[in-house]
């Protein structure tokens, strides 16, 4: 996978100019938790991404992302987990897993779906995952599809405001604990850092 388009050149009167025709968007390793529904989202942003999705715990996800990571050139590598029921020393070994091979994390306390209600709402209530799903069949005024390759789409303009509630929720745990911080997340982060890329 290319990550540079090279240079064009062009004689104008005397002198030759480089032209800078530089694609300046980073590339991105995004790694899953998530067979469907985050790869689906994750896809639908207009920047040159690499996802995959694999049902594996944040421990063995971190790992994959490794070897991925040495068999290809992106500028930016992401895991995206979320808390479940896994065990909770896992989840902050794989954070901080992932954080020493450089990577960045983009992690969901206790669902990927907190991310998408924050679209519609401010939450700082823990609640049971089925909780979010009928969240969502009342504000999207349909049954919530959980692996829809549609959802980017559909709550697109409402980002703003979720990325917003987001990051006022992480703000409310101090110090941070991400396996007890629920609900909390930080896929606002990886949000931000695509949307700089998108043109």
């Amino acid at each position: 996978m290319p990550r540079r388009s090279s240079s064009a050149s062009s004689s104008r009167g005397y002198s030759d100019r480089k032209v800078d025709t530089t694609d300046t968007r980073d590339t991105f390793l995004i790694i899953c938790g998530g067979i469907e529904t985050e790869v689906n989202y994750f896809e639908s942003f207009r920047v040159p991404t690499t996802v995959k999705g694999f049902g594996y715990n944040p421990s063995k996800l971190v790992q994959e992302a490794k070897g991925l990571k040495a068999q290809g050139d992106y500028d930016q590598v992401w895991c995206v987990f979320d808390r479940d029921d896994f065990p909770k020393q896992d989840f902050n070994n794989a954070i901080a897993s992932a954080e020493s091979a450089g990577f960045k994390v983009a992690y969901s306390n206790e669902a990927f779906e907190l991310w998408y209600v924050l679209h519609f709402e401010f939450l700082n209530t823990g609640i049971p995952r089925k909780d979010y799903i009928s969240k969502l069949d009342i504000f999207l005024k349909k049954k919530y599809e959980k692996n829809s390759n549609t959802i980017y789409e559909e709550i697109e303009n409402l980002q703003p405001t979720a990325i917003r509630n987001a990051k006022t929720l992480l703000k409310q745990y101090n110090p941070s604990n991400p396996e007890s911080d629920n609900p909390s997340t930080t896929v606002h982060l990886l949000v931000e850092a695509l949307n700089k890329f998108i043109r």
